[in-house]
């Protein structure tokens, strides 16, 4: 079982309706990525240039969106000039993907530069990329490094809950949770993983949720 009481979890995860929305109101905080989020969204920093590391599906472009409107910033996407010509804080999402150097390095001396904010998100640490363009690496080590560690159970649960509610699944049976959260890794990607799994399943079998049913998948 969970380290909750039984009545707390209920109210908690049954009563929190979520919608598939990027928004301040559905951005669940927990010990995983409390430390990023109060950095991010709830402290008054004087640096504002950020590196968020995070695993795969574990929020960071959902924290980079409300990051975004808090600070009235744009999101890149390969248009530099634009970028360089607006002269507004920016946020670049999963950097190492289809990235051009020499543009992020120029957006970033522009940060610097103008004394703009800047958040970037990235799935794998700075020293697991292989830089072509050395300058960039030396400037992203000069932003401040967060982090979004894996996942404890209390968050786990709540990202179940939100998926299923994605997937309008009703969860009539709060054990459900307990059952999956001691079988399933303990990890943001595989969690959305097993529920497509059991969404795709429900779907087949034209079943409700039930513990029987997630047994065929754990």
């Amino acid at each position: 079982m969970l380290n909750k009481n039984d009545e707390s979890m209920r109210q908690d995860y049954f009563n929190y309706i979520l919608n598939p929305n990027l928004t301040y109101e559905y951005y669940f905080v927990g010990n995983a990525n409390k430390q990023a989020y109060d950095f991010l969204i709830t402290a008054n920093n004087t640096n504002n240039k950020f590196f968020l590391y995070g695993p795969n599906k574990s929020g960071k472009t959902h924290l980079g969106l409300i990051w975004t409107k808090k600070n009235n910033a744009i999101i890149y996407n390969n248009d530099l000039q634009e970028m360089l010509d607006l002269k507004k804080n920016i946020f670049i999402d999963n950097v190492f993907n289809n990235i051009d150097e020499e543009n992020i390095f120029h957006l970033l001396n522009h940060c610097y530069l103008n004394n703009l904010g800047i958040l970037i998100t990235s799935n794998k640490f700075l020293n697991q990329y292989n830089f072509k363009f050395p300058d960039l690496s030396s400037r992203l080590k000069s932003l401040m490094n967060l982090q979004i560690n894996l996942p404890d159970d209390e968050l786990l649960v709540n990202l179940m809950v939100k998926l299923f509610n994605d997937k309008q699944i009703i969860v009539k049976n709060d054990e459900i949770f307990n059952f999956i959260i001691k079988r399933a890794q303990r990890s943001f990607e595989k969690i959305y993983i097993l529920i497509e799994k059991i969404d795709n399943l429900s779907l087949e079998k034209n079943k409700q949720l039930t513990i029987p049913l997630i047994k065929e998948i754990l």
